[in-house]
C-alpha cells in the first residue's frame, strides 16, 4: 500500500482512505495485466486438459507477475523498500520487484505542479489589512527525500507557502508590496525554496495575483493621489508663469531701448483686435497720438541730426 501523490490539482493534499490506496497499488499496467492474462488463460485450458500440477504453476506465474512487475512512466519515480530499508528509486520504464520483501511506498510525479494559497487581513509593516492571492510552481527535485523525508509535502509547501507570505508582508510596506511585485515574488521564492530543500522540492518562481486592500483606504489613496496629480499640474503652471514672466522682462528691455518696436507692436495688437467683422473699440486719444509713428519718428529724426532745437522737437512730436 502506498499513498497516492500524483493528484495534480492544486492546494494542499488530503489523506486517502486505505481502501483507495489498495485499491491503486493492485491497478496493473497494461504490460503486466497481458501477461497475467495469458497465465490465467494458460492456468485454463491446462486445468480443462485435466493437468492441474500446471495449471496451478500458470495461475502461481500470473500471481508472482502482478506482484513483481511493475511500469513507470517517463514522470514517474517509484520508491522501493526492501524489508524496511531503501532499496532504490526506480525511474521511467518496466523494473521487478520481489514480492513480499519489496515494497513500493510511494509514486512521486516529476512535472512541474502548481499550488494556490492567500493570506487574508495580514497586516502590512504600516499596519495595514491586505488580502493576497499568489501561486507557487514546483517540481520534485529529489523522489527518495519527498517520499522519507516529510509524511505529506503536497501540505507542507500549503503551509510554508502561507507562512512566508505572511511573513513577508508583515516586512513590507503597503506602497512597495502595490509597485514591486516582482521583488515580492523573487523574495517569496528564495524564502520558500530555502525551507523546501531539505524535502527534496524545487521553487521555480511564485507569483502575487492579487493584493485586496480595504474600501476605505482605496478611497483614501484615490484622493491622495488626485491631490498629487493637481500639485503636479499646478507647479507645471507656475513653472509657465515664471517663463512667461522672464520672456516679458526681456521684451520690455527690448521696447526700452526701441521705443518704435514698442509703437509699431502697439499698432499690431490694435489690428489684431479689430480684423474680425463688426468689432468696435474705444481707444483714448492719448493711446492713438503715442502710436502714431509719423510724428514720432520725425522728432525722433530731428533730433538725432540737431536740425532743430530739443523744444522744437517737442514741439513737433507733439
Amino acid at each position: 500500500m502506498f499513498p497516492d501523490l500524483r493528484d495534480p490539482t492544486s492546494g494542499p493534499a488530503t489523506a486517502l482512505p486505505d481502501l483507495s490506496s489498495r485499491a491503486k497499488e493492485l491497478n496493473m499496467n497494461p504490460i503486466t495485466a497481458f501477461l497475467v492474462l495469458l497465465c490465467l488463460l494458460g492456468a485454463a485450458g491446462t486445468a480443462f486438459l485435466a493437468n492441474y500440477y500446471v495449471a496451478g504453476g500458470f495461475a502461481a506465474a500470473g500471481v508472482l507477475l502482478a506482484m513483481s512487475l511493475k511500469m513507470a512512466n517517463v514522470w514517474q519515480q517509484f520508491v522501493v523498500l526492501r524489508m524496511g530499508k531503501l532499496q532504490g528509486v526506480r525511474g521511467a520504464g518496466i523494473f521487478w520487484i520481489i514480492p513480499l520483501l519489496d515494497h513500493v511506498v510511494a509514486v512521486i510525479d516529476n512535472r512541474i505542479q502548481t499550488t494556490a494559497f492567500n493570506a487574508e487581513q495580514a497586516l502590512t509593516k504600516d499596519t495595514v489589512p491586505v488580502n493576497v492571492d499568489a501561486i507557487i510552481f514546483w517540481h520534485v527535485d529529489d523522489a527518495e527525500k519527498a517520499a522519507l523525508a516529510i509524511t505529506n509535502y503536497r501540505e507542507a509547501i500549503d503551509r510554508v507557502a502561507q507562512t512566508s507570505l505572511r511573513e513577508m508582508i508583515g516586512s513590507s510596506m503597503l506602497a512597495a508590496l502595490l509597485s514591486d511585485r516582482k521583488d515580492a515574488d523573487e523574495q517569496l521564492k528564495i524564502e520558500i525554496g530555502q525551507k523546501t530543500s531539505a524535502w527534496g522540492i524545487s521553487v521555480s518562481s511564485v507569483e502575487i495575483r492579487d493584493v485586496a486592500i480595504p474600501v476605505a483606504l482605496q478611497d483614501a489613496m484615490s484622493r491622495q493621489a488626485q491631490a498629487e496629480r493637481e500639485k503636479q499640474a499646478r507647479v507645471i503652471l507656475g513653472s509657465a508663469e515664471a517663463a512667461i514672466a522672464g520672456k516679458f522682462v526681456e521684451a520690455a528691455a527690448i521696447y526700452a531701448g526701441h521705443p518704435v518696436a514698442l509703437q509699431l507692436r502697439a499698432m499690431n495688437i490694435i489690428y489684431e483686435t479689430t480684423k474680425e467683422r463688426g468689432a468696435m473699440i474705444l481707444m483714448p486719444s492719448s493711446m492713438v497720438d503715442s502710436v502714431n509713428p509719423s510724428s514720432a519718428v520725425l522728432a525722433l529724426t530731428l533730433a538725432s541730426k540737431d536740425v532743430i532745437a530739443p523744444e522744437q522737437a517737442r514741439q513737433a512730436a507733439a
